[in-house]
């Protein structure tokens, strides 16, 4: 008999029709007869049992092989009984604690054996599920763990991070290199002595730390039982979904150890004022053939095409069916456990759009039963699968997805200049007609009017950013698009895109290492590069404290001003004008106390000319510097005679009479009318 292997493809037995009445895994019935409702799939443990529930409808024979060692031979293989709705059932009635299992199915004339979908724990490289209490793994004061508050996801500064990126770095300052541990250090101090790690990262005021996948991925990205060798992945390659992924962990043999300290750091990033979003990836598995859940079911927890091949719209070999009743419960509860057991404030989705509209709105129903203020973001990127146009949680779709975020692609490009074409200017690098889509970002992706108009419905719909893992780093996106350019140009152009991201409507999102011009290389696809491509360079940071500090003012600024925060469409469009401005600049105000804001009225100045510049401003009151004082040559309040320079000005200056700025070239300008 053939296991289901990868080297087999199209061998995949898809069951004997007479085990399910004569209906196919592919036939729309199959969901109606086989939809098990019940919340204890998987193992639940007690000292004096352990009882089993696996859901394998088209499987004619089912066993819990139980082994004392993640590596050794099977001490007993027990037969499951037929159950309810299509599962299997099996209680084991002495204590399990500590041994290891797997389920052996026999579907149509095939045996696999595979780990289960529901493990809550795992072996080294998560072949085989563990039986512990998790109650075990919580540190201690865990039930007193306190999330900060966030009134509106609006008022979140998102940091992205891979758990490896920030301390394995020589100069990092942190022990526990590459590990869980390791964002957990205080005190951690770099070249220089600048503050790395936690300390740093709190330093910048951001409310959110968004850590790239943290569940348990493939043993073929990264192998848990070779850490001592050179190794390093994202990790978009989901195995087992509701386990941490061992490498972070100081001991992946040990199945308690990932769970601690994950644990551990949430306790710990809350501690410290800190919120967490986890990066997800329910679009697709590792390998479609290996996975758990076709060796188990084989056909129905994956797309397919007509010709029973895998649909591949995500281009990583396979789709996950979250239309499929069961494969939604999954997903649907693999976010809830990872709310429940871990505490988790918000989750990114990768590949959104892959995923369908009810799934995404159940989710997000769910987790506003147990916290509204949980954040749900994702790539609504319109990508072409088997799955109907209409049903895909994608930015064509967004006012069918009330309350979940999606990257704005559209202001990324329009800010640094198209991704895919490595020289292509943006606006902050001196190209042509991107006023418009800088614009469209500004008001937060709405319908704001006329041809400034996006997906969102509102503006916790738009995630804003011009950096993120993809992609080559902002930095290196300017140095390709601006041969000849000087550093201190370049940083002018990276500070302006920053600031514009900070200052605009919506949820911004900033990449680790963004605040000091992180580079990659050149490198575009990191995914798997040597360390030494992906790490947080402490020295670069050290050697770029002023722009650090300049991030630093850049999020207290928005902290300082809702008018930056604004909650509702409606908001934006009664608050938010557009002034008007020479090519190359975009000029707005945020009006009558936009949010609540303490000042009257706000001005906001990007200019993307390499010199100066002089604009009339609104005539709104007597205007004040709140930001980007060393751009500013001169500022005439106008009517009242009244003038506040930030610096002298320059001969044949701004003319009088009106109230005018006068700006130096490449940067941002925040005046106030105050209260």
């Amino acid at each position: 008999m053939l296991s289901v292997q990868k080297e087999f493809h199209g061998t995949i037995d898809y069951g004997d029709v007479t085990v399910t009445g004569g209906i196919s895994v592919f036939d729309a019935k199959f969901d109606e007869l086989y939809v098990y409702d019940g919340d204890d799939l998987g193992a639940v443990y007690a000292p004096e049992e352990t009882r089993f529930r696996l859901w394998a409808p088209t499987a004619s024979e089912a066993f819990v092989v139980l082994y004392e060692t993640e590596d050794g031979m099977p001490v007993k293989e027990l037969p499951m009984k037929r159950d309810v709705q299509g599962t299997w059932t099996l209680t084991v009635a002495e204590d399990c604690g500590g041994l290891f299992y797997t389920y052996r199915v026999k579907v149509g004339e095939q045996w696999n054996e595979a780990v289960d979908p529901y493990a809550k724990a795992v072996g080294v490289n998560g072949t085989k599920t563990a039986i512990l209490d998790l109650r075990s793994t919580n540190p201690e004061g865990w039930e007193n763990d306190q999330k900060p508050p966030l009134a509106s996801p609006t008022d979140a500064v998102i940091y992205e991070l891979h758990v490896r990126d920030l301390s394995i770095h020589p100069q990092s300052g942190i022990r526990e290199k590459g590990k869980f541990l390791g964002l957990t250090e205080e005190g951690t101090r770099g070249p220089n002595g600048i503050p790395t790690g936690l300390d740093h990262i709190t330093g910048l005021g951001v409310t959110h730390v968004q850590l790239l996948p943290i569940y348990d991925y493939s043993q073929e990205s990264v192998d848990e039982s070779r850490l001592d060798e050179p190794h390093y992945n994202w990790g978009y390659d989901p195995q087992n979904y509701n386990v941490p992924e061992g490498s972070y962990s100081t001991d992946p043999h040990n199945p308690a150890a990932r769970i601690l300290e994950l644990k551990r750091l949430i306790q710990k990033l809350h501690a410290r004022g800190l919120r967490v979003i986890m990066d997800v990836v329910y679009n697709h598995v590792y390998d479609g053939y290996l996975i758990h859940f076709t060796k188990l079911v084989p056909g129905y927890y994956l797309r397919y095409k007509a010709d029973r091949t895998f649909s591949d719209g995500t281009f990583c070999g396979n789709e996950c069916a979250s239309e499929r009743p069961i494969m939604r419960k999954y997903i649907i509860e693999s976010i809830l456990h990872w709310v429940r057991e871990y505490h988790i404030d918000g989750f990114r989705f990768d590949l959104m759009g892959m995923i369908d509209i009810e799934t995404m709105n159940e989710i997000r129903r769910r987790l506003d039963e147990i916290d509204p203020t949980i954040l749900t973001i994702g790539e609504g990127w319109m990508m072409e699968t088997v799955l109907p146009k209409e049903l895909r949680a994608n930015q064509d779709n967004a006012e069918k997805l009330p309350g979940i975020g999606m990257f704005n692609d559209g202001m990324r490009d329009a800010v640094k200049g198209d991704i895919f074409i490595f020289d292509r200017k943006g606006f902050i690098s001196g190209g042509d007609g991107f006023e418009d889509g800088v614009k469209r970002g500004v008001a937060g992706g709405i319908n704001y009017g006329g041809q400034l108009r996006q997906f969102a419905v509102e503006p916790v719909q738009s995630v804003n950013y011009v950096e993120c893992h993809d992609n080559h780093t902002l930095w290196d996106k300017i140095e390709l698009s601006t041969p000849g350019a000087s550093d201190e140009e370049r940083r002018a152009m990276h500070r302006l895109a920053s600031a514009i991201v900070l200052t605009s409507q919506g949820i911004p999102f900033l990449h680790a290492g963004q605040e000091f011009m992180r580079t990659k290389g050149g490198v575009e696809n990191s995914y798997k590069s040597p360390i030494e491509v992906n790490w947080l360079d402490w020295e670069r940071c050290a050697a770029h404290q002023d722009d650090v500090s300049y991030m630093r003012s850049l999020i207290a600024l928005r902290k300082a001003h809702p008018a930056f925060r604004l909650k509702t469409a409606d908001e934006i469009r009664a608050h938010l004008r557009f002034e008007a401005a020479p090519p190359h600049t975009v000029a707005f105000t945020l009006r009558d106390h936009a949010g609540g804001d303490p000042d009257r009225h706000l001005y906001v100045l990007y200019n993307a000319n390499p010199g100066a510049l002089s604009l009339e401003l609104p005539a709104l009151g007597p205007w004040e510097v709140r930001f980007g004082g060393e751009h500013v040559l001169a500022l005439e309040a106008g009517a009242s005679g009244e003038a506040a320079a930030a610096a002298p000005a320059a001969a044949g200056g701004p003319p009088a009479g009106g109230a005018r700025l006068e700006v130096r070239g490449v940067g941002v300008v925040v005046l106030a009318v105050p209260r």
